[in-house]
């Protein structure tokens, strides 16, 4: 048995094989699916540290290959989630990590000072690139100037992992990526959803009410690994991949392109338990091939 064990800077994971933001819930969700404690950590949804409607509908659509989504960040805010959500979710031999967005700098600190006070949440997971809010989100994380300053007034109220969700719709990824590592970054996750949309032919009108949404699935797993490998070439702070990861192949690619640790997201609303498989395809990987460390994996491909 290979050992599965990764670390994110001081964040020590069982395995590496997390769920992504706003595919998972805050885990209570798939409770009745799997044993949640076996995963390397959840990653639950996007929290701001005001309560947001999210945007109207419909906010999702098939595509082939994937999907879109405008669902614009609906939660009922950060110390709702601190007084409601945390209390039960804390026990979980799991990390719970917290996507934290905002409209501006001053409410991304907000809702990261009210996190930070919770004892059993060792990291967040700063959204700059989320493409279906109107305001903020993504126009932070398209700009080096925009990622720089909102991760350096972010990391000093933050004392814990800070890891910096990164924009697929930039003309160089790595520019961004060295940037936020400049300013305190422990780690980037990537990639976000691509900026997408769908037409109704009948009805010759967009398919979403926000007309362009967040694209992803299997569609986008390419260039996400294309990315994740320039991001691995261009910075040493670990990397967290993910986009369109559907079995434990997958999340092997993204390591071997250098991913320290992924994220399954779309996925999961295919098959519930698709996390649990991954975990088991990757020990027996490794095995297979004679890695004793899973983490003998990141960056190994051969050129």
């Amino acid at each position: 048995m290979a050992e599965l064990n990764v670390n994110i800077g001081k964040l020590q994971l069982k395995n590496p094989v997390m769920t992504a933001s706003g595919t998972f819930g805050y885990g209570l969700e798939y409770t009745d699916f799997m044993d949640i404690n076996r995963l390397g950590g959840i990653f639950v949804k996007g929290t701001t540290a005001e309560h947001r409607e999210g945007n109207a509908y419909p906010r999702m659509a098939e595509t082939p290959a994937g999907m879109l989504n405008a669902v614009g960040l609906q939660n009922k805010g950060a110390q709702y989630f601190a007084d409601h959500i945390y209390p039960e979710i804390k026990a979980y031999d799991t990390h719970m990590i917290v996507n934290v967005s905002g409209s501006t700098i001053e409410s991304y600190i907000e809702c990261a000072e009210i996190i930070a006070q919770l004892d059993q949440i060792p990291a967040i997971e700063l959204n700059i690139s989320c493409p279906n809010v109107k305001e903020g989100g993504m126009a932070f994380g398209v700009t080096c100037q925009g990622a720089g300053d909102v991760v350096r007034a972010v990391r000093k109220v933050f004392p814990k992992t800070l890891i910096v969700k990164l924009s697929p719709n930039v003309t160089d990824i790595t520019e961004i990526a060295r940037t936020v590592e400049a300013e305190g970054a422990d780690a980037v996750s990537l990639i976000n959803t691509m900026l997408g949309m769908a037409i109704d032919v009948e009805k010759r009108r967009p398919v979403l009410s926000t007309i362009t949404g967040g694209l992803s699935g299997p569609c986008v797993k390419p260039i996400a690994v294309r990315m994740v490998w320039q991001t691995y070439n261009a910075v040493k702070i670990p990397i967290i991949g993910m986009g369109g990861i559907a079995n434990w192949k997958d999340a092997v690619e993204f390591m071997l392109a250098g991913s320290t640790a992924i994220q399954i997201g779309t996925y999961n609303f295919i098959d519930p338990a698709v996390s649990i498989k991954v975990i088991d395809g990757i020990n027996e990987y490794c095995d297979r091939h004679g890695f004793k460390s899973v983490a003998e994996l990141t960056g190994a491909m051969m050129q």
